[in-house]
């Protein structure tokens, strides 16, 4: 993900903030499946974004939704509405490619995972996220690939999930734990060969600084963007997909 990956990916909001005067369309609001609670409203701001409005949102950057390595970011991603439609968008671009090639199809199904990131506030949530994500690539992954999927290719998606989709709150960037956000970064880097790389959410924001200074030790210039970039507070050795989680 590195600094990089703020200057590219697509940061979405899913959650609202509903002012009392619409509580009197709460009967509809409720039958759209919008909010849990009014208590989860009032406390924590939880209104989810109608499938509609996701799809017209999405739309707007519909051609970064099909390239199935750009990375999306959802800092309150509620049970993962968007997540979720973002997943299917890229899941359909691999079909299209590579949906007569099994284990082409499953690399990039994977690659299509690895890309798409989340946080919410409340724990709940985060597990709802995490297994609707990963019922979208199971179900997708086994029409496509049958009787060639692989458990140990399920278990690493869950893995990735698990690093991608996390508990915490977007404005202290700290988890729940109340240590700070870190996010891995995956990038195939030869063949099926998979790198991790973790990187600190609240170093990823301050990134790209033109000059350094004393508090940027752990920073390094990046040519590309000719800029300073925090470095990965850990690295992985590079590692087939199907087994980036012996590295939990």
């Amino acid at each position: 993900m590195s600094a990089k990956f703020l200057r590219a990916a697509i940061c979405l909001s899913q959650r609202q903030i509903i002012p009392n005067r619409f509580w009197r369309n709460r009967q509809a609001v409720n039958r759209s499946g919008q909010i849990q609670s009014r208590r989860r409203v009032t406390d924590h701001g939880e209104v989810f974004t109608a499938e509609r409005e996701v799809k017209a949102m999405l739309d707007l950057v519909k051609q970064e939704t099909e390239r199935i390595e750009s990375r999306f970011l959802e800092p309150a991603c509620g049970n993962g509405n968007f997540l979720a439609e973002i997943l299917r968008r890229k899941l359909d671009v691999v079909k299209s490619r590579y949906g007569n090639n099994p284990p082409d199809y499953e690399k990039y199904a994977v690659l299509a995972v690895t890309s798409i990131y989340g946080v919410d506030i409340l724990a709940d949530n985060v597990d709802a996220c995490q297994n609707r994500m990963f019922g979208i690539f199971d179900d997708a992954y086994a029409a496509n690939c049958r009787e060639e999927t692989s458990n140990e290719c399920r278990e690493a998606v869950r893995h990735i999930l698990r690093h991608n989709i996390l508990c915490g709150d977007a404005l202290t960037l700290k988890t729940a734990e109340g240590n700070p956000i870190v996010f891995a970064e995956w990038s195939f880097v030869s063949g099926c060969l998979l790198k991790r790389r973790d990187f600190r959410l609240d170093q990823m924001l301050d990134g790209h600084q033109e000059q350094k200074s004393f508090f940027m030790l752990d920073w390094e210039y990046d040519e590309e963007i000719k800029a300073f970039i925090p470095l990965p507070i850990r690295e992985f050795p590079p590692t087939h997909y199907r087994m980036v989680q012996q590295y939990d």
